[in-house]
């Protein structure tokens, strides 16, 4: 009967103590966690915006060649002429 008590304090001590740990571990790691989000976040977009260069006044510059994948052309069907009947 001693051993069933021991045990039973013993994993109600450790419920408890465990339950105390998290209530105060939850903000540091939640921290650290958004920490760390923030990072990959800078990392994968930070660097998507670059200064512009301050250029000559009349000097022209192209940043980016077009492709000519963006060139298709407007047809989109045939076109048919509807007549109205009286």
């Amino acid at each position: 009967m001693e051993t069933l008590l021991r045990t039973l304090l013993i994993i109600l001590i450790a419920y408890y103590a465990l339950k105390l740990i998290i209530k105060f571990a939850t903000p540091y790691f939640l921290k650290y966690v958004q920490k760390k989000m923030g990072q990959k976040f800078e990392d994968a977009f930070g660097n998507m915006q670059q200064p512009k260069q301050q250029q000559e006044e009349g000097k022209i510059t192209i940043d980016r060649v077009p492709s000519n994948a963006q060139k298709k052309s407007k047809v989109v069907g045939e076109y048919v002429d509807f007549e109205e009947i009286d």
